[in-house]
């Protein structure tokens, strides 16, 4: 077997999903500097020498974002591979999803211009001008964020320690991009074991009559799963 010296750097990007006024919408940075300069781009940077390409996720997320260890979901998506994916050199990319119930506000820093959350939609239809092949990882990032939520209980993710289920809802919406029947969304969610642990409390705050406060379980996976369609 013959082995050949790496000719590529290694980077992480992270797609940083939240919801706004139940509108999906994604982290992102207005390079300051060429290649792709004025041009949106997802927060990350190159692993190092030291460090693996989670760990360089996290890291990242936490420097670039403001978003402190501890309050978001991480989960690797897929590899980005392809030759002349950024013009500057060889790049491959382990790209990554964070979710997360709130973004603080960003302060752009380094080769960032500005920070912004901008919706989801807007990237993917091309409205809003993304560098790099950003716009295919966020469209995968977003695929994957939709298979997880059909099988897994992350999109309590999104949400406050406590929460509604009308708020968990909301989620699913956004990120689904579809409407749900409210009392079927409920009787679903409620009969999975494991899913939600009712607090004792109540709120006001979705509107009308006191509804239920919730947290998550102890169940990692959701038994039976839920489906989009």
């Amino acid at each position: 077997m013959t082995f050949y010296p790496s000719l590529a750097n290694l980077a992480a990007d992270i797609a940083v999903f939240t919801l706004v006024e139940a509108e999906l919408r994604v982290l992102l940075i207005r390079r300051a500097n060429p290649p792709f300069q004025g041009m949106w781009a997802l927060p990350g940077g190159f692993v190092e020498p030291h460090e693996d390409a989670h760990s360089a996720a996290r890291h990242e997320l936490t420097e670039e974002t403001g978003i402190p260890e501890g309050s978001f979901h991480l989960e690797f998506v897929a590899a980005y591979t392809a030759p002349g994916r950024d013009p500057r050199n060889r790049v491959a990319s382990f790209a990554y999803m964070a979710l997360v119930p709130q973004v603080p506000p960003t302060a752009a820093g380094g080769d960032a211009a500005d920070a912004a959350l901008l919706p989801v939609a807007g990237v993917l239809d091309g409205t809003v001008p993304v560098g790099f092949d950003h716009r295919t990882i966020i469209g995968d990032a977003l695929e994957h964020a939709r298979d997880r939520l059909e099988n897994t209980t992350i999109a309590a993710a999104f949400c406050p320690p406590e929460f509604t289920v009308t708020e968990l809802r909301r989620v699913y919406e956004a990120v689904w991009g579809t409407r749900l029947d409210m009392r079927n969304f409920h009787r679903k969610v409620t009969g999975i074991e494991g899913f939600l642990e009712p607090t004792g409390r109540k709120t006001t705050r979705d509107g009308g009559r006191p509804a239920e406060l919730y947290r998550t379980g102890e169940a990692t996976r959701l038994r039976p799963p839920m489906y989009r369609g």
